[in-house]
């Protein structure tokens, strides 16, 4: 079957470019032909080793955009997609693939199918939505029973539910997210017996991740032996790269701590979660608790035990147990969970190793590329 993967999310690197590379590999794995569509002057930030067909219209960032430009933004944006959705409706009818894959949706993009004929698609049509929270789903649903009528759109929504919200439609899959792996290393891991723990805080940096907060309570913490801590942050935008810079320069007198100011992609990305012992991932959002974790998923395909907010995936830290969870905002149980975590470490790495196993098995790749074709294949 020749799948067709339609990216347009510019990104520098990072997830969306890890999760094109499961849907891309494990396709193939599974025997399958891919093809990718990308707007015309798309930077493709991995080689993915398949053809790459280029649509009508650039992307647009929003990287440094604001007021009028940002709205000016968002309506060539909305216009641009008319014309790859129509785009990708020509090519359908010409037999050019046998599904498409639209790896990382939300309701604007099921709004604008709403006025496209690629609702019509001869074809499979999978919109991947990455979660959901309160605020958009009456608009999930509005748009989802405007599509019932159309049999080869489908909407594959990443949750560890059964239903949205306590709803279910028959164009609508609940699937869960499936892991990210080391692809690039002859990578074999383990969770360490011995030696200073190299605990990590990584990912995209945004302000709201009140890295003062979380810093002045690591320091404030009793470890029972060596720990160092890398800080890698990703910055998008202007205000939260200056808040990085001067949250380095502010702790930059203790050397058991080191900050990375940059993004990490491939095998660069690869080598620096592996060389960990643990991630931390303190944020409080509320949205971390409806979007499935990137970095928790991260931890979980590199089997590397967590400390973690509440707010993240509860439904996931609740049935395997490879760390620690404390209330989200709450730093007093915050230094608690740390040391707790740090100073049990040795004693708890066959029960994390273990747990690590059990997660990996539910979360595969292969089990999530599996669940997609088969929803692809059928409607309910």
């Amino acid at each position: 079957m020749k799948i067709a993967i339609m990216e347009s999310i510019l990104t520098s690197g990072g997830h969306e470019t890890d999760f094109d590379r499961i849907l891309v590999e494990e396709f193939q794995s599974l025997g399958h032909e891919v093809i990718l569509y990308v707007p015309e002057k798309f930077t493709l930030q991995h080689d993915y080793n398949v053809p790459v067909q280029y649509l009508p219209g650039e992307g647009v960032s929003y990287t440094g955009l604001k007021g009028l430009r940002k709205i000016f933004g968002s309506v060539r944006k909305e216009l641009n997609r008319q014309r790859w959705y129509s785009d990708m409706f020509k090519r359908a009818e010409h037999s050019e693939f046998d599904a498409i894959i639209i790896p990382t949706s939300t309701y604007r993009y099921l709004r604008a199918l709403n006025f496209n004929v690629l609702r019509k698609s001869p074809v499979p049509v999978i919109f991947i939505v990455h979660g959901l929270n309160p605020k958009e789903v009456a608009s999930f649903f509005k748009e989802v029973k405007k599509l019932r009528d159309y049999p080869n759109i489908r909407v594959a929504v990443l949750t560890f539910a059964d239903s949205i919200f306590g709803r279910t439609f028959p164009n609508v899959d609940c699937i869960r997210p499936p892991v990210y792996t080391a692809r690039d290393l002859d990578y074999n891991p383990t969770i360490k017996k011995q030696g200073t723990l190299k605990l990590g805080f990584f990912g995209q940096y945004r302000r709201e991740k009140n890295l003062d907060q979380f810093l002045d309570t690591f320091l404030s913490c009793r470890f029972s032996e060596p720990v160092e801590l890398t800080i890698q942050g990703a910055t998008v935008h202007p205000d939260d790269a200056a808040d990085f810079e001067r949250i380095s320069e502010k702790y930059s007198d203790y050397r058991h701590i080191t900050f990375w100011h940059r993004g990490l992609i491939g095998l660069e990305w690869q080598e620096a979660i592996a060389g960990l012992d643990g991630l931390i991932m303190p944020y409080a959002a509320e949205r971390y608790r409806y979007h499935w974790s990137a970095m928790l998923f991260t931890a979980i395909g590199y089997y590397k035990p967590v400390v973690a907010s509440s707010s993240i995936n509860p439904e996931v830290l609740n049935e395997y147990n490879f760390g620690t969870t404390f209330p989200s905002s709450d730093c007093p149980t915050l230094q608690v969970a740390l040391e707790q975590f740090v100073n049990s470490y040795r004693q708890n790495a066959d029960l994390y190793e273990q747990e690590l196993i059990r997660a990996n098995s539910a979360f595969s790749a292969a089990v999530f590329v599996s669940r997609l074709i088969g929803f692809g294949g059928n409607r309910g």
